[in-house]
């Protein structure tokens, strides 16, 4: 990727970090980047948002956007750590599968399962592509905070799409794109990036680096209805019972009180 010398501000997770420089999305080089910082110390730095919390003040628990799913047939995608598979396993869903783009993600999400006594089908593979998922198959497919990641938000909604079963339901979370644009300064909010650009960026930090991009939230809705997704329902605000239960004074728990920092959407195949 050819780097230009556009540099703005990039926030992942809570707060304001590294020096993200504008770059020409490559797809197999995003890969590389990506993988390989989920192989290496991926949880270390941004840490793990699992269910039940779809966010940092989002959770099931109050959304209840699943409902029952024992004897339903589940795929995560971006399975990370293999927590979120666990909780869906200890409420009787009858199948758990997962993709992850990272081999050592796919390894300790194996180790948590069989620790549980739970088994799951896991493959290791970027989400764009066919990966030998079966198709009209799951009832519900889901992704806590990774569906962000796609090189190919389209192609990979299209593809959510074929796994799922006719009426089957895709529910997933990620960082709010307003949120992405607004940093704590001063005892103050400020805006520091344009909410439109969804230029592709670089990040670099202590322990390596990570490409992304920013995407407007009509990019998502737009991208679910190209793929034949109704929306049933979008959550963008967070929880005041979970704020107060932390007592939490950071500067990030005083903006998720004033702008939206995750969204979830649930969505139904048509």
């Amino acid at each position: 990727m050819d780097k230009n010398s556009v540099y703005k501000t990039n926030i992942i997770g809570a707060g304001e970090v590294g020096c993200a420089i504008s770059v020409d999305m490559d797809k197999n080089s995003v890969y590389k980047t990506n993988s390989f910082y989920w192989d290496t110390n991926g949880n270390d730095f941004l840490g793990a948002i699992v269910l039940p919390f779809y966010g940092a003040f989002v959770s099931e628990e109050k959304c209840q956007l699943f409902g029952d799913v024992s004897g339903k047939k589940m795929l995560e995608i971006g399975c990370g750590n293999g927590q979120s598979l666990q909780y869906h396993g200890e409420r009787k869903a009858s199948e758990l599968w997962a993709v992850d783009i990272s081999e050592k993600q796919i390894e300790k999400a194996t180790q948590h399962l069989t620790a549980c006594g739970l088994s799951a089908k896991l493959i290791c593979s970027p989400m764009e592509e066919e990966c030998g998922i079966p198709v009209d198959y799951f009832d519900f497919v889901y992704s806590i905070y990774a569906i962000g990641w796609t090189t190919d938000l389209e192609g990979t909604f299209c593809r959510i799409a074929s796994y799922l079963k006719k009426d089957g339901v895709f529910i997933f979370s990620w960082s709010h794109p307003v949120h992405k644009c607004v940093v704590a300064e001063n005892n103050m909010l400020a805006f520091k990036k344009c909410y439109f650009d969804e230029s592709w960026y670089s990040v670099s930090l202590d322990e390596g680096a990570l490409t992304l991009s920013d995407r407007k939230l009509s990019t998502y809705v737009n991208a679910l209805a190209k793929a034949g997704f109704v929306i049933e329902q979008m959550i963008e605000q967070s929880d005041d019972e979970i704020m107060q239960s932390r007592d939490d004074n950071s500067d990030f728990a005083k903006k998720a009180k004033m702008l939206p920092v995750t969204f979830v959407v649930k969505a139904r195949k048509l």
